[in-house]
């Protein structure tokens, strides 16, 4: 699970950043799913080393520009490129009349590429390797923070201490990958957690924006591997943060402390902290450090890989 920052900025491009849209990738199924979709994103494909035509799932947290006019650009580029699979799109009430109207207007026929899925919270999606939930968070308009689980994997199966055990190879191979305890017809017991390294604990990722500070972000958050979180102002403009019903890089970090995530990444800063201006974010991320040090600011085209972590054996 490698996450690509593919705009950083709130409301607005600017120069070095563009408006909002992360890129999940799936190694392991050559998928790519996104996170909002601001206008440019489909550019911004192009300078990464990511395939737009592996992109498989597209999840839109709310309805403002900065987070979907990038949308149908990108779908009629997929679209003439001619990948055959189809796209699912999960987002808030209007994502599926807004698609149909730019469809119908734009004369491009996408029905039978595209199934829109209008969430609510609780789980969006799930197969037998992932799943995804959503929750409403606090914003002008119905805002959604999405949280990616991984299932847990079985650890490796040690084949070599397996043969190096007499063990006839055949169907009981698979049994003791399960973990069960087997009876050999020499009449030993093994039991298949012997050979098993520990499993992987599958890994959690969370995306919160626009939202100011809210008790939704912190239970959606908890214990996850990485929190991606807005941090539109500084602290010293939390009253403009709390007028527009956007976070702090404080208000970003007490989430991230709450919910005992490992790692924040903040992201959806204000135009008005750019470079040569008197607060930078550089100094947001200093704010934040002082309340959860173990944060960082992203940047466009900034990857981070979420480490795996395997379970403690206690026997």
């Amino acid at each position: 699970m490698e996450i690509t920052f593919l705009g950083t900025s709130s409301g607005v491009p600017t120069r070095s950043r563009n408006v909002s849209s992360i890129a999940l990738r799936l190694p392991q199924r050559a998928e790519i799913w996104l996170f909002d979709c601001g206008e440019g994103t489909q550019h911004q494909f192009l300078r990464s080393a990511l395939k737009s035509s592996q992109i498989r799932r597209i999840f839109v947290t709310h309805m403002h520009g900065d987070h979907t006019f990038g949308l149908m650009g990108l779908l009629a580029t997929i679209g003439l490129a001619g990948t055959g699979h189809a796209i699912d799109i999960y987002g808030p009430g209007g994502l599926e009349e807004y698609i149909r109207a730019c469809c119908k207007y734009s004369y491009m026929d996408l029905s039978r590429r595209l199934r829109i899925h209008r969430v609510q919270p609780g789980l969006v999606y799930e197969d037998n390797e992932f799943s995804v939930s959503c929750i409403l968070l606090k914003h002008r308009v119905p805002a959604y923070g999405y949280r990616v689980v991984e299932k847990d994997r079985p650890g490796r199966f040690k084949v070599e201490e397996a043969k190096a055990l007499g063990i006839p190879f055949g169907p009981v191979y698979g049994e003791l990958k399960r973990g069960k305890t087997i009876a050999l017809d020499d009449g030993r017991t093994i039991r298949g957690i012997d050979l098993c390294e520990p499993p992987e604990t599958g890994r959690k990722a969370v995306y919160c924006t626009d939202t100011v500070f809210c008790d939704a972000a912190v239970d959606l958050a908890q214990d996850a591997d990485v929190l991606i979180h807005e941090a539109t102002f500084a602290h010293q403009d939390a009253e403009m943060a709390f007028d527009r019903l956007h976070s702090t890089s404080t208000m970003a970090a007490q989430v991230a402390l709450l919910a005992g995530v490992k790692q924040l990444i903040m992201t959806h800063f204000s135009p008005r902290y750019a470079p040569g201006n008197s607060l930078q974010v550089e100094n947001l991320l200093e704010e934040a450090k002082a309340i959860f040090p173990n944060t960082c600011l992203a940047k466009d085209f900034f990857s981070y890989e979420i480490p795996r972590h395997r379970l403690v054996e206690n026997h």
